[in-house]
């Protein structure tokens, strides 16, 4: 938590897990080991991709720290193809925290109904909605396409 709301720097965070957990590898090695942790879902690639070409604004609202955005914006270039990205380590706050969605409607000049989002969460999602945005409760890449092609963002 600490790490991912900004509250500490990587390095006391190595210090902490190593402590913890008694790992002996080096810094560097950490950051690789703990950072890649991702892999490509390519249809909500393509989904990305599509929204774009309609002109529709999309932007990254993420639990993250700058370990695991640092290791994404190196491996996937399609991460640069956002409008904007709201990511709590910079903002000292997580989702659910209503702070990191007020941020998201700041940046982006949008509020309620103006907001599609989507999140794998359910805790996030029901803040979401409580601020009146739409949402998407993600578990499967079809079904999240599904919802955005009934809402006419595709074409």
């Amino acid at each position: 938590f600490r790490y991912e709301t900004g509250l500490i720097p990587k390095e006391q965070f190595y210090k902490e897990v190593c402590s913890g957990t008694g790992y002996r590898g080096e810094l560097k090695e950490f950051c690789s080991v703990f950072s890649d942790i991702f892999s490509p879902i390519e249809p909500m690639i393509e989904l990305h991709a599509r929204l774009r070409a309609n002109k529709i604004p999309t932007f990254i609202f993420s639990n993250t720290n700058d370990l695991a955005i640092g290791h994404i914006r190196k491996h996937y270039p399609f991460f640069a193809h956002f409008d904007g990205y709201v990511l709590s380590f910079e903002h000292g706050a997580m989702k659910p925290d209503h702070r990191l969605y007020e941020v998201m409607e700041k940046m982006t000049g949008r509020k309620g109904s103006q907001i599609l989002y989507a999140d794998d969460r359910l805790d996030n999602i029901e803040t979401g909605r409580a601020r009146g945005w739409q949402t998407i409760h993600h578990a499967d890449p079809a079904e999240s396409i599904a919802v955005v092609e009934e809402l006419g963002l595709l074409s």
